[in-house]
């Protein structure tokens, strides 16, 4: 079963070194080489996480007769983004709905303020 783009994005970012990847590719292309060259694993293991960026839409690699840059398709970081965003603004409605409850409450046990039973108004 083929996952759907937004769980391969999500799946890609799960390991921290393709994070530091996309971080850095964010400021610019870059080759293999530049991409392993801080990590201490093989250039052959940084080929197999940049194979599951690739995979999840996050970088392409091109061919020129110098390199192979690497690039980030920041587009694909939007199919994230709308998602976070959607779910983001649900929890802000909520926690808006729930402060405006608060706010109806009395401000201390045992208050008679806006106590239907009593009542008695602010």
């Amino acid at each position: 079963m083929t996952a759907d783009p937004l769980s391969r994005v999500f799946s890609a970012l799960a390991d921290p070194t393709r994070r530091d990847m996309v971080a850095r590719l964010a400021s610019g292309d870059a080759s293999v080489g530049e991409l392993a060259r801080p990590y201490d694993m093989s250039v052959q293991a940084v080929s197999k996480h940049l194979r599951v960026l690739e995979d999840s839409g996050l970088v392409t690699r091109t061919t020129d007769a110098r390199r192979a840059p690497v690039h980030l398709e920041a587009e694909v970081l939007d199919l994230m983004t709308k998602w976070i965003e959607r779910y983001r603004r649900e929890a802000e409605d909520r926690y808006r709905r729930l402060d405006d409850v608060l706010r109806d409450l009395p401000d201390r046990p045992g208050s008679t303020e806006n106590d239907p039973t009593t009542g008695a108004a602010p």
